[in-house]
């Protein structure tokens, strides 16, 4: 991302978006894993909250918020594959 900037650029986005599906990706199929204490319901509301969330970061074109973006996913996944539920999504 541009150094300076606060707004991102068509090419910060573009650049992004692998990194965006791929933490999304990471973070579904960790609320997948049978290591979860989730009963069906919950898993699927578990799953929903993080659809909502990536959607409305899609939309988001602060560098800043993107960045927290990145942070907080990496954060959930690091608590999820312990089995962990993360508190923002519970």
């Amino acid at each position: 991302m541009a150094k300076g900037l606060i707004w991102a650029t068509a090419e910060d986005l573009a650049r992004n978006r692998g990194q965006v599906l791929s933490l999304y990706r990471q973070l579904l199929r960790s609320l997948n894993s049978p290591d979860m204490p989730l009963n069906l319901a919950a898993r699927l509301a578990k799953k929903a909250e993080v659809r909502a969330i990536f959607m409305v970061a899609s939309e988001e074109r602060s560098l800043h918020n993107i960045q927290d973006l990145f942070d907080a996913a990496d954060y959930s996944l690091s608590l999820l594959r312990k089995g962990e539920i993360p508190k923002y999504i519970q």
